[in-house]
């Protein structure tokens, strides 16, 4: 049996952000309520601050605010990895009209969805890569060289955002848009399967510009 997230909170707010998240991830859940015996396949457990001192498991994972909800599905499928530390985190990003973006950590699918801005694309990666940088040892961006008026603000719009530790990768697309030979496959999905073998490959780096402000 694949081993489950377990979400344990009567807060109805709370319940509906982690699940909708974990289901947008298609990871596998328990619904409980805290104080109830958790069962053997739940290897972690999500839950609120308030909550936490009625779980009685090794794996507790604390949501705390709205905003933070992909931050604690994050941890908890790292512990479901068996990931103290991830090695290496890669963000691929398809650009486009539509930017797929694909989450990867030592080999793991953590995350992948579309964005329909740039401003929604620079937001939820320096999100994402904020969030990485806490337990990865080192966090990359790959972005394929495709759509080059996407992909140049793109670029200079992630290295004013994102932390100067954080390498920026351009990647060749080439063969990355091949669909998958399924019927009315969606553009949409495409655009993640892209960004998903853009996060595999190799790049050649870009050289960071953001200005580093250093203390008198």
């Amino acid at each position: 049996m694949k081993a489950k997230v377990a979400v344990a909170t009567i807060s109805g707010k709370a319940y509906f952000l982690i699940v909708d998240e974990l289901k947008k991830r298609r990871q596998p859940f328990l619904s409980l309520v805290p104080g109830e015996s958790i069962p053997a396949e739940a290897k972690v457990v999500i839950t609120t601050s308030k909550e936490k001192h009625m779980i009685n498991h090794e794996r507790v994972v604390t949501f705390e605010t709205e905003n933070g909800v992909a931050a604690s599905v994050n941890e908890a499928l790292r512990m479901l990895n068996g990931k103290e530390m991830y090695e290496h985190a890669v963000i691929g990003i398809d650009p486009g009209k539509a930017f797929g973006v694909a989450v990867v950590a030592d080999g793991h699918l953590l995350e992948s969805q579309n964005c329909f801005s740039l401003k929604e694309t620079t937001s939820k990666v320096a999100e994402i890569a904020k969030t990485l940088t806490a337990y990865s040892t080192s966090v990359s961006v790959k972005i394929g060289e495709g759509a080059p008026l996407f992909r140049k603000k793109l670029i200079k719009a992630l290295d004013d955002a994102l932390p100067m530790q954080v390498a920026i990768e351009i990647v060749s697309e080439a063969g990355t848009s091949r669909p998958y030979g399924t019927v009315g496959y969606k553009r949409e999905v495409k655009d993640i399967a892209s960004a998903l073998r853009i996060a595999g490959r190799k790049g050649h780096v870009y050289h960071r510009e953001k200005s580093v402000e250093l203390d008198a």
